[in-house]
């Protein structure tokens, strides 16, 4: 089966999973719910807030939504996409499991995948299949009124699979990717995932976070151009949500933290001992490896 034919048949796939269940209904939750309606799915959602439910209405981003967990709804899921905190997560799944119809195919967008994936899959019944997920993209505002489906767009998307996934669960999450518009779609293990991500997203939130607490002179912000902007984007940050993402992967984050102070110390005995090439090398190995990721967005 070619590309073509394989596209074709997931997405007659998805097609037949017409009621698609959001839990949790931030930024991610709720652009997918944006983009998932546009392309003529039904749309259900299942947050906490009230506000969050009604502005997801009143916007068209979801068709039906409840701030109670409601069996109804469950029930009605032909697929189901998580986007909460790794051990709301969880407990949800405990809690909550068995009102869903046997054979719905479950998956999320959580941070972190080997402290949360292998819990759920132990614990999920054998009728449901959950293959796990991670959207490369976002903003560094939070809640549904900041949905967007155009932040999926030339960004990248994490299929997460084990040895329990069925190739017909990595198939279809896969395809979750193609029609949500991603433009890259590659598949990790929970390891492999969690590596990469403590160094691409975790490090470099605590390296925008250091950034912003290492210098108390209020009066950065009238001095400050793009260069230090750009770097502390992400440090407007969900101190709930990041905290736990950095303890659930705690040792691949404290590797990389180790590994980035001796860079610096590096570059800091460079500059003890006025060793010019010795910065010109880093600085062209960077401007090396960099240049690569402009290749890609072109």
């Amino acid at each position: 089966m070619d590309k073509q034919e394989r596209a074709g048949k997931m997405s007659m796939e998805w097609i037949n999973r017409k009621n698609i269940l959001i839990v949790g209904l931030g930024l991610i939750g709720g652009s997918y719910g944006m983009a998932l309606k546009r392309l003529g799915y039904r749309v259900l959602a299942i947050d906490t807030d009230k506000d969050t439910i009604d502005y997801a209405m009143e916007n068209g981003i979801i068709d039906s939504g409840s701030t109670e967990v409601s069996e109804e709804m469950l029930g009605e899921a032909d697929a189901v996409i998580f986007a909460l905190y790794p051990h709301v997560f969880v407990e949800w799944i405990k809690n909550y499991q068995q009102y869903f119809k046997s054979g719905i195919r479950i998956t999320d967008v959580t941070g972190v995948k080997t402290a949360v994936v292998y819990e759920i899959q132990d614990i999920l019944r054998d009728d449901i299949e959950f293959i796990a997920s991670h959207p490369m993209a976002g903003k560094e505002t939070s809640g549904v009124r900041y949905s967007d489906d155009r932040i999926f767009r030339d960004a990248n998307f994490i299929v997460v699979p084990t040895e329990r996934n069925t190739p017909e669960a990595v198939e279809w999450c896969y395809n979750m990717g193609r029609i949500l518009g991603f433009r890259h779609i590659s598949v990790l293990s929970p390891e492999e995932h969690d590596k990469m991500i403590g160094y691409v997203s975790q490090l470099t939130h605590c390296i925008a976070v250091s950034l912003m607490t290492c210098n108390d002179d209020e009066n950065l912000v009238h001095y400050t151009g793009d260069s230090f902007r750009d770097l502390t984007r992400i440090a407007r940050i969900n101190e709930v949500m990041w905290s736990e993402l950095f303890l659930d992967n705690k040792e691949e984050l404290s590797g990389h933290i180790e590994r980035f102070i001796e860079e610096l110390k590096g570059i800091r005995d460079a500059l003890d001992r006025g060793d010019a090439e010795y910065l010109k090398s880093k600085m062209r190995l960077s401007t090396e490896r960099r240049a690569k990721f402009d290749k890609v967005r072109k």
